[in-house]
């Protein structure tokens, strides 16, 4: 269900329990359940984004083909975003890594050996930060400009795929996106390789749930998601499953 659906069919839903409440005598205390189910899907549609809520979001690749896709949050470190690079390259594998602007500074190079070894580099805010679902539209114009014009003036393409800060998507950040013609990019794996998980239970959480056209979430900002990597790509491989790019799984363009 989407946005524009919810927010009509509980519309509908007050209008019939207010005259019920007019002409029935209903109770007033039915007048907020309408409020409440929609606050409910409001903070559903927006922290879940396989939910397509407000947006539309690639999370997976319909396919029978034994492939599946990688891609990596919240660089470019300038630790382990070389670690993570060599790892894709002993494995033969290729991936997508959505930057965060501000840390694009002082490691431009990273960004040119993705480019140049394959992978493909997605849009994930300027500032990232924790506050940024409360922009208007042009807030998140600029975010989205932002980390775009520094990603073209280091490789001299324009990135088309967006992956919301958190994975939270709200009208606004909706709305800027489908301005500036950006495909957000969702997941069906999450591998919570942020939180204060043992590699091994992050490593189990991931393996459980690979099938074709998946589309795994790590991080490249810490050691622990270094093992995780290690340990995943020997399963894929051992497994019989090709990694390659999100772009190249869900057959489009990943610049303009």
């Amino acid at each position: 269900m989407t946005y524009n659906s919810t927010r009509c069919y509980l519309i509908i839903a007050s209008g019939i329990i207010v005259l019920s409440h007019a002409f029935f005598t209903v109770s007033l205390w039915w007048l907020l359940l309408p409020s409440l189910i929609y606050l409910a899907c409001i903070i559903y549609g927006s922290s879940v984004i396989q939910a397509n809520f407000f947006a539309p979001a690639y999370c997976s690749a319909d396919t029978t083909e034994k492939i599946i896709a990688l891609s990596f949050d919240d660089g470019p470190h300038p630790e382990y975003t070389p670690q993570v690079l060599a790892l894709l390259a002993q494995y033969n594998a290729t991936a997508t890594f959505f930057v965060i602007g501000k840390d694009i500074h002082g490691n431009e190079t990273l960004l040119k050996q993705m480019l140049a070894e394959g992978h493909s580099i997605g849009n994930h805010s300027y500032s990232h930060s924790f506050f940024i679902d409360f922009k208007n539209v042009q807030g998140f114009k600029d975010e989205l400009n932002q980390t775009s014009d520094l990603v073209f003036n280091i490789i001299g393409k324009r990135m088309t795929l967006f992956r919301p800060p958190y994975g939270v998507t709200t009208p606004n950040l909706a709305k800027a996106a489908k301005l500036l013609d950006y495909r957000i990019i969702g997941w069906n794996i999450r591998s919570l390789d942020t939180t204060k998980d043992s590699v091994e239970v992050i490593t189990r959480r991931v393996q459980s749930q690979i099938k074709s056209g998946a589309i795994i979430l790590l991080h490249d900002t810490s050691h622990k998601t270094i093992q995780v990597l290690e340990r995943t790509l020997n399963f894929a491989q051992q497994q019989g499953y090709k990694i390659v790019g999100i772009e190249n799984m869900l057959e489009i363009e990943a610049y303009q």
